[in-house]
């Protein structure tokens, strides 16, 4: 026992000394060189995360947490720069022991900006978030109540009213690929793992800090380029819509109609919890995809001929070319009278007999009619039956001259278009118009859509095919007509139905048109599904009181 109490006492020899130095640096060494390798995973970690989030809210509070998880803050704001570059906005505010969270998710902040220039224009260097943001230096502070350069008078009155201390403060500058300042993080009161205690933040803190502040900025520029590229490719879609209305005064604000009624439509069956589309749920790119689709419907019409888009009555081509039909019969009634006079004025009579002139009264009156005829046929309101077919051709059997030469009262063409059987259109032009929807996916199908949102040429030209596959172009029929396509199809016909714009036609009551549908739906046109989940919905009022004229709301309910 003597003897190990002697050895225990025995001076270490000098290389046993080093030899007990080197091994505890060593541990001390390793215990750092571990310490940066869990941070350096946590950043990575971090960096990662940041990357994955699409929700621009949820991002900005990703950002602030993790910064303070970091550094073991207790509170913290993140600001963004305004696009005015004047100033600082609130995004997202936390301070643990106070349990106070605002911003991100939780909605906007309501508290003014930081101004980044004085009233005199002069940069705001006393506010030291104005100052990071304006030089792009970090600040670190031992004490805000003892630093000097800057105004906390904001700060101390938050302390006041809260009844905290603020204490500790780091102030990193959020800096995005072209050397803009984006944004500003703000740490507040650093704390000791141990007992909690505030302490300054340390220059391994500063260092994650703008290390994280980097990823930040990264993963806030990717975030809103993608944002800013998704309203701009909305915005560019609804002006191309916009010009597509415009283009012919009696269509404007079908393609905006259409897309309220197929969204008004994903969003019904999106809250459904019984029925046929009950286990349905659009997600958010489905919508933004079926949005665009019925927005794009009818960008195919941008080729379409004008006087065919708007052609309002059978003779309608530049001009409408009824008047040119009523000058010849009024030609040909005024050459019977001149030559009835001529024959009379040659026999030296005086006066026409009186059954002469009642002749000549009922020939302009036969004129007169036939215009009136004309005018009724051209409009293209009523069917063309057998009857009417004759006396058209009857009246084209006419003839009037002219420089000597006979010339008929309506020419090949024009009989040809007065003699369309209902509407306006000869089968020609019908053909050019239904020749949209390959325009539209000829146009469609060469743009570069995301993945998700892919499927918008097949969506969107398809909103004319038929469940039983006589629609066109493509004669898609049964399950090769996915959801959206058969919502905007519905979307489609409804509207064109209940349309009160159009120049060849009133627009219908809202029971005709539903009448008309419900015919569609027994022929196989349209999904007996989806038009009994819109009737039941109550879709077709919901619309009908936004959109349709007084005089069209007949059903029972409006």
């Amino acid at each position: 026992m003597g003897d190990q109490q002697d050895r225990d006492r025995t001076p270490l020899t000098e290389s046993a000394q080093i030899n007990r130095l080197f091994n505890s640096a060593f541990c001390d060494m390793q215990d750092f060189a571990e310490q940066q390798i869990r941070q350096i995973r946590r950043l990575t970690a971090v960096g990662r995360a940041l990357s994955a989030e699409k929700n621009l809210d949820r991002l900005l509070e990703m950002i602030l947490e993790e910064a303070q998880r970091l550094t073991n803050a207790d509170g913290g704001t993140l600001y963004l720069t305004a696009d005015s570059e004047r100033e600082l906005q609130f995004a997202f505010v936390r301070t643990d022991s106070l349990g106070l969270r605002m911003g991100g998710t939780g909605g906007r902040i309501t508290w003014p900006p930081v101004a980044l220039f004085n009233a005199d224009g002069t940069p705001n260097h006393a506010n030291v978030s104005a100052f990071v943001a304006l030089s792009g230096k970090t600040v670190n502070i031992l004490d805000v109540y003892d630093a000097e350069g800057f105004n906390f008078q904001g700060t101390r009155a938050f302390d006041a009213e809260t009844g905290y201390r603020s204490k500790s403060m780091l102030v990193v500058p959020l800096r995005n690929h072209e050397n803009d300042i984006i944004g500003v993080l703000q740490l507040l009161n650093a704390r000791k793992a141990a007992d909690g205690e505030t302490v300054f933040f340390s220059q391994e803190s500063q260092e994650i800090t703008e290390s994280l502040a980097s990823q930040a900025a990264v993963a806030l520029t990717n975030n809103r380029l993608i944002h800013d590229l998704e309203n701009l490719l909305e915005a560019y879609v609804r002006t191309i819509a916009t010009a597509i209305d415009e283009k012919s005064p009696y269509t404007g604000g079908h393609v905006r109609r259409v897309v309220e009624i197929a969204m008004d439509l994903a969003a019904k069956i999106n809250a459904a919890d019984s029925g046929p589309f009950a286990n349905i749920s659009f997600s958010k790119n489905e919508l933004q995809e079926l949005r665009i689709a019925a927005w794009l419907h009818d960008v195919g019409k941008i080729t379409t001929p004008e006087h065919i888009v708007d052609k309002a009555t059978k003779l309608e081509t530049v001009h409408d070319r009824i008047d040119l039909l009523k000058t010849r019969l009024e030609v040909i009634r005024r050459d019977h009278e001149i030559a009835v006079m001529k024959e009379y004025l040659l026999s030296k009579r005086l006066a026409l007999p009186e059954a002469l002139a009642e002749e000549q009264q009922r020939f302009s009156r036969t004129m007169n009619e036939d215009c009136r005829f004309l005018d009724d046929v051209n409009r293209g309101g009523e069917a063309m039956s057998e009857e009417r077919i004759r006396r058209l051709q009857g009246i084209a059997s006419r003839s009037w001259e002219e420089n000597g030469r006979p010339r008929p009262a309506i020419n090949e063409d024009e009989v040809r278009n007065l003699s369309i059987p209902k509407g306006t259109l000869t089968d020609e032009e019908r053909d050019i118009v239904n020749n949209h929807a390959v325009v539209t996916a000829k146009i469609l199908s060469q743009l570069p859509f995301p993945k998700k949102l892919s499927r918008i040429p097949d969506f969107a030209s398809g909103h004319h095919e038929h469940l039983n596959g006589t629609g066109y172009p493509l004669g898609l029929k049964g399950d090769q007509l996915p959801l959206q396509t058969r919502i905007l199809a519905l979307a489609d016909i409804f509207e064109a139905l209940t349309a009160k714009d159009r120049p060849y036609k009133k627009g219908k009551t809202l029971s005709e048109a539903l009448e008309i549908l419900t015919g569609m739906v027994e022929d196989g046109h349209i999904d007996p599904d989806l038009f009994a989940f819109f009737m039941e919905k109550r879709i077709h009022l919901d619309y009908a009181r936004r959109a349709l004229a007084p005089q069209q709301l007949d059903t029972d309910g409006i």
